[in-house]
């Protein structure tokens, strides 16, 4: 049987959309890539993020405040359809700020993404160290911790589990999914899609290219340039400990099963995804200076992981002019958006068209007019 819609990407983007996608009575195909792919999925450090998102970019902001918001019932639906537990607390989270310069910079970075949105009630406060301890009882701090923001949306939950329970929830609601089904090219097939893969084609009349880092090549042959860079992270995890982080933070978070996310760096623009001793040190170091206590615990994994980063590191949304029914969507927030990709931007795709509130992340942006 012909599927209506073709996503292809199986990681937390494409499975959020074909997840979407499949709610809303689509018969989906979803096209998961090799073992050799580079998975962000699999590296995520598991945020459900709003606080310091979106400088410059009041759209970007606006779309993450709506996914934060519809994250809960996001959260149950997709638990009640899959059967697995995400996790998801989200009760706040934090930055915590080192001195108190670094303090009063925060705030007024703040500020200054608060006066672009345009006013309103903040989302987030600046906690004193005083008030800080309040909120953390029993965790020592470092002496240079003089404070913290402290985003009131914020939150997190386990990645692995959410990229399970949108492959599992896609089966339930009968969709196809494809592993190992790596999309070598894409051609124009009366009005569908012919999709070559090894040794065999497939042809619907729309697709979702959500490919991470594999999307370029794909969108240039329905007529979208889309640029693209890796960014390589790296992530501490410790030993699993009794809970006391009541709340995660950026760059440091305890899990569902007692260990503790350390992270993350941004300290490479290539496809190497090996690990350093440098970027632990700098983790390790940051870290113990929040928290001495952690200095004891005992590290049991260290990876490295691509994000997929925009020339200025937010999302592309888009629909090809030269093919109409073919869409891309890129962002390296997968996990923080995928409530709005599973309900708004997959309902705009089912229905045919991108509304105007997407119309910001259109990779013309990026368009610099050349000089006579």
């Amino acid at each position: 049987m012909q599927p209506d819609i073709v996503v292809i990407g199986g990681g937390t983007v494409g499975a959020a959309i074909a997840y979407g996608l499949a709610m809303r009575r689509q018969k989906v195909l979803l096209l998961d890539g090799d073992d050799g792919d580079f998975r962000a999925a699999r590296a995520n450090f598991g945020l459900v993020w709003l606080q310091g998102k979106g400088l410059d970019m009041p759209a970007y902001q606006a779309l993450t405040r709506s996914s934060t918001e519809l994250w809960r019932g996001f959260s149950d639906e997709l638990e009640a359809e899959s059967g697995i537990e995400l996790f998801l607390e989200q009760n706040g989270g934090l930055a915590f700020c080192l001195g108190e310069e670094g303090l009063e910079k925060r705030r007024l970075d703040l500020l200054r993404l608060h006066n672009q949105r345009g006013g309103g009630e903040p989302d987030w406060e600046m906690l004193d160290r005083a008030a800080l301890e309040r909120l953390l009882p029993g965790v020592a701090l470092g002496p240079k911790v003089a404070g913290a923001s402290f985003g009131r949306r914020d939150g997190h939950a386990n990645p692995l589990r959410l990229l399970a329970a949108l492959h599992v929830a896609l089966l339930r609601r009968g969709a196809n999914v494809r592993h190992r089904a790596r999309v070598n090219r894409i051609e124009p097939a009366g009005a569908d899609f012919r999709l070559v893969l090894n040794g065999e084609t497939l042809t619907a009349p729309r697709i979702v290219i959500a490919a991470g880092l594999g999307s370029s090549a794909l969108a240039r042959q329905v007529g979208l340039e889309v640029p693209l860079r890796p960014e390589r992270g790296q992530v501490l995890v410790t030993e699993r400990l009794a809970r006391f982080l009541p709340l995660p933070a950026s760059g440091l978070r305890q899990t569902d099963e007692g260990t503790i996310m350390i992270g993350a760096t941004k300290d490479g623009h290539d496809f190497d995804v090996s690990t350093t001793t440098e970027a632990a040190a700098s983790l390790s170091r940051k870290t113990t200076e929040i928290i001495p206590a952690l200095a004891g615990v005992r590290l049991v994994r260290h990876w490295a992981g691509l994000r997929i980063m925009t020339p200025d590191s937010y999302p592309i949304y888009a629909e090809s002019r030269s093919h109409p029914g073919a869409f891309v969507a890129i962002c390296h927030s997968g996990v923080t958006l995928a409530a709005v990709h599973a309900s708004l931007l997959a309902e705009a795709i089912a229905e045919g068209a991108l509304p105007d509130t997407f119309s910001p992340f259109h990779q013309r942006r990026f368009d610099v007019p050349q000089a006579a």
